[in-house]
């Protein structure tokens, strides 16, 4: 199994940076196929924010251009530069890892960004 450590959160006005990071660890071998980042705001449905795998990345159209997603392999971490951020990026940002294999999906406890002046 494995486990998901989450940080970077916190609040910021708008226009403000955050970088997320997620690390992931087992004391089992494991390999990972893709990390990613999902968010859920108040009221609202879970969606994409960026995810990122051996073929590249692909990212939620409201964050396109602002946010970027990058990878440590060796680490087992992927991180998540938020740039220009927006009081409508509020939301519970949550880590996802599928693994290789069977495609195991881990989500991570989740990391609250507030965008606030």
């Amino acid at each position: 199994q494995v486990q998901l450590v989450e940080s970077g959160g916190g609040p910021v006005q708008p226009g403000g940076s955050l970088n997320l990071s997620c690390a992931a660890s087992s004391g089992t071998f494991f390999v990972i196929n893709s990390m990613g980042w999902y968010r859920q705001a108040p009221g609202k449905q879970r969606e994409l924010v960026a995810t990122i795998d051996y073929y590249g990345s692909k990212y939620g159209d409201s964050v396109r251009g602002r946010f970027t997603i990058s990878r440590d392999n060796a680490k087992n971490t992927a991180y998540l530069q938020m740039n220009n951020l927006k009081p409508e990026d509020t939301a519970v940002y949550y880590c996802r890892v599928v693994l290789g294999g069977m495609g195991e999906v881990t989500w991570g406890q989740g990391t609250q960004v507030t965008v606030s002046s």
